[in-house]
């Protein structure tokens, strides 16, 4: 906790520094960028620390990482306004720019029609839970790590595609939670604290290389369809011609060829964004919409309800709500 507190005030102290020195006329500040924890906050901000660098080159202008600890302190820090840039999941994403004022840049570029990263369920190979029918049969037996609720792949698609259509609430059906990072809940299993996790393709293969002992005892039971790929999101308040060269120089990141591009690439592999980053509008975040559109649903089916008038209520306000949702993030996509 006394980490995280460190981390998240440095960050807001750098941003009152930039933007007193703004007040008096002189340089901007820096923009601050802010990152998803991979692993803890101080690995996140070093494996970020080479592209920030190149991009504050690139702009003319200092980036500075705000690496947090946790989804809801990156979400408390762009609610406080002080993110610029942030690279965030579908699900933040979608929140972002339908209500913090923030637009999508790019996001993570995949091969075309290849499903490479997918939520994933993690148990013991030698553990008491050895399959998803027994986890479905008695959800109260086992204990869950699992995301925070704004994780696509830790909480968002085990809950649309999994639990909730065998009428299942991941937070209140199981004996016991711990809530974490893809690194948190992995080692949770591992270690015999928890019974299964979420998890995806994508972080436990990078955990295979931290912690192949660990690695070594764990095995997959179920399998997502792919998961909407993570965004770069802007402040509508940051320049147009900063918002046009930081969009110019991610996707240029890491392609063609030499020492620099090969030393990018290598870059782009520790954030797990190999392929680079690929330019994208607000449309981007449709598949995330609807993936909340069916959160909602699927909850309300499951809900209890006064009268089936209440819930056919909910439904209707749900569908609207997805119809507006849609048409705003293709509206402001022109």
């Amino acid at each position: 906790m006394k980490r995280r507190l460190i981390v998240l005030a440095g960050a807001v102290l750098g941003w009152r520094a930039g933007a007193a020195e703004t007040s008096r006329g002189t340089q901007p500040g820096p923009l601050r960028f802010g990152v998803l924890p991979i692993g803890g906050a101080v690995e996140s901000r070093d494996k970020w620390t080479p592209l920030l660098a190149d991009m504050s080159r690139a702009l003319g202008r200092p980036v500075t990482a705000l690496s947090v600890t946790s989804y809801e302190s990156l979400e408390q820090a762009i609610q406080r306004n002080e993110v610029d840039l942030a690279l965030l999941s579908a699900r933040m994403a979608l929140d972002a720019v339908s209500r913090r004022g923030m637009k999508v840049l790019a996001q993570v570029k995949r091969h075309a029609g290849e499903a490479d990263h997918r939520a994933v369920l993690l148990v013991r190979k030698a553990g008491p839970l050895d399959s998803l029918d027994a986890l479905l049969a008695r959800p109260e037996q086992w204990r869950l790590a699992r995301g925070d609720r704004r994780s696509v792949s830790g909480f968002i698609l085990p809950q649309v595609q999994l639990f909730l259509p065998h009428r299942i609430e991941m937070e209140t059906r199981f004996r016991g939670e711990i809530i974490g990072t893809h690194q948190t809940t992995a080692l949770a299993v591992a270690n015999g604290d928890a019974d299964v996790a979420t998890n995806n393709t994508t972080d436990f293969e990078r955990f295979r290389q931290q912690f192949p002992d660990e690695a070594d005892r764990l095995q997959v039971i179920w399998r997502s369809a792919p998961t909407p790929p993570a965004q770069i999101v802007v402040r509508q308040g940051v320049a147009p011609a900063i918002q046009k060269k930081a969009q110019l120089f991610l996707v240029r990141y890491g392609q063609g060829a030499g020492p620099r591009a090969d030393s990018e690439r290598e870059t782009l592999k520790s954030l797990r964004a190999g392929l680079g980053y690929v330019a994208a509008t607000n449309e981007a975040l449709l598949p995330a919409a609807h993936l909340e559109y069916q959160l909602a649903r699927q909850s309300a089916l499951n809900g209890r309800w006064v009268s089936e008038a209440a819930r056919e209520a909910k439904l209707q306000r749900v569908e609207s709500q997805y119809a507006e949702q849609v048409a705003a993030l293709r509206n402001n996509a022109r």
